[in-house]
């Protein structure tokens, strides 16, 4: 039985991002990226490490190093789920967390994140209906994700229980919203040139990082 063939990436200087690192550290969340001791605990502790192409400890380490499209594109940051035991476990109490949301938000606003994966896609999906009708309908949350990932696979797989939920009244594809959305949609967009303002203070150094 032969062994399959050995992958081997090459990382030139030009391939960085030198500003990567301290894009992060400057979002909520990211400030403790340059805290990390490398010790590892965080990787040895997250029960979904196994199935992470890059464990938590070498994202960071990543991050530092500022490989922004391998960090933006894995698929560690989506598979984080949320569950602090790399936190509690930090010794130098990294809320290493809130680092993978850091990096998932830059990885959105990028628009480089692994497509048809269905996290991100439910992600930004979810927040669409919520931006354009103030609440999200579950239904049409999943269907939007089962076309815009892997339609077919979904059908095979999804299809029966999904008209199991319905009859039962535990799935609906009413639409909900609210009756007031142009002052959601006026608080998003102040919200929003905020974050802009911000940053671009930020990046010119009148606020501190």
């Amino acid at each position: 039985m032969s062994s399959p063939p050995i992958e081997r990436k090459v990382r030139y200087e030009r391939d960085l991002d030198p500003h990567f690192a301290q894009e992060i550290s400057a979002m909520p969340g990211g400030e403790q990226l340059a805290h990390c001791i490398q010790c590892g605990t965080c990787s040895a502790t997250c029960p979904l490490s196994i199935y992470m192409d890059y464990t938590p400890r070498r994202i960071i380490a990543m991050t530092r190093a500022g490989l922004k499209d391998d960090v933006l594109r894995s698929l560690t940051i989506w598979l984080c789920a949320s569950c602090y035991s790399c936190t509690v476990e930090c010794p130098k109490n990294i809320k290493i967390t809130d680092i993978m949301y850091a990096l998932k938000r830059r990885a959105i606003e990028k628009n480089i994140y692994p497509k048809r994966f269905g996290i991100p896609v439910l992600s930004r999906e979810f927040f669409r209906l919520v931006q354009r009708n103030g609440r999200s309908s579950e239904g049409r949350v999943i269907v939007r994700m089962a076309l815009k990932t892997n339609p077919f696979q979904y059908m095979k797989k999804k299809a029966l229980l999904g008209l199991k939920l319905m009859r039962q009244g535990r799935l609906s594809m009413k639409k909900e919203s609210i009756k007031r959305k142009g002052e959601l949609t006026t608080i998003l967009r102040g919200v929003e040139q905020a974050a802009l303002e911000l940053d671009r203070a930020r990046q010119s150094g009148r606020v501190e990082a």
